[in-house]
């Protein structure tokens, strides 16, 4: 993990806010609930859980999708090993992560035991395989030696943060997606959407959380 500082702001809920994109790490109405909806249902992980499954994401922010999806994989008796993965240029101190994840009660204790165990770029507790590959995911991605079953795109607004949404980087995340692979964002933006498809995803656009009417799903083509 970096132990650089990455400017914030924190509104009166404990939501911190990125002072670089000037948009917030997490739904200002309750982001674990958004976190559930958008990425562990809109990938049906639940149903998909098995040893060694998946998970890449752009946009690590506080470690919160992490966290939601550890919980989630213990919840369902999967055997085995959860790989997840996380492509994030401007990475966050520890404690900035810790105060931010200390909005979410419940999540206290996995939050302490994943914190404890990051060293460098990654961790590893006896469920999870982690990695945190720092840099700009345009360059990173398409050199990664890996592919994922699941995708969380996460990046900031694409009307703040365009360079995580263009086409040549979701062409990219459709290139080391396997086959039947899925992907799940909170946007559900045209231009996000027609780039996933020339990417190889059969997309759709489902009802988002709270007062976002719409989200994108994609399961990628054979």
């Amino acid at each position: 993990m970096n132990d650089q500082t990455h400017p914030l702001e924190w509104n009166e809920d404990g939501v911190p806010i990125s002072q670089r994109f000037d948009d917030p790490y997490f739904s200002m109405h309750d982001g674990l609930a958004e976190t559930r909806h958008v990425f562990l249902g809109g990938n049906d992980l639940f149903a998909r859980f098995v040893d060694g499954f998946h998970i890449a994401e752009l946009g690590f922010g506080t470690g919160l999708n992490l966290l939601a999806t550890l919980k989630a994989w213990r919840q369902s008796g999967a055997p085995g090993v959860l790989q997840f993965t996380s492509f994030e240029a401007f990475p966050l101190a520890r404690d900035q992560m810790a105060m931010a994840l200390k909005a979410f009660p419940e999540m206290d204790e996995l939050a302490s035991e994943l914190l404890g165990a990051l060293t460098g770029a990654g961790a590893k507790l006896h469920d999870l395989k982690f990695n945190l590959i720092i840099g700009d995911a345009r360059e990173a991605l398409p050199q990664w030696g890996e592919k994922a079953d699941a995708w969380f795109l996460d990046g900031f607004s694409p009307a703040k943060n365009p360079e995580l949404w263009e086409g040549p980087l979701m062409h990219a995340v459709g290139d080391h997606t396997n086959t039947g692979g899925t992907v799940a964002t909170y946007t559900a933006a045209g231009f996000v959407r027609r780039a996933l498809g020339d990417a190889g995803f059969d997309v759709e656009r489902v009802t988002g959380y709270g007062r976002k009417r719409h989200m994108t799903v994609g399961s990628k083509r054979a």
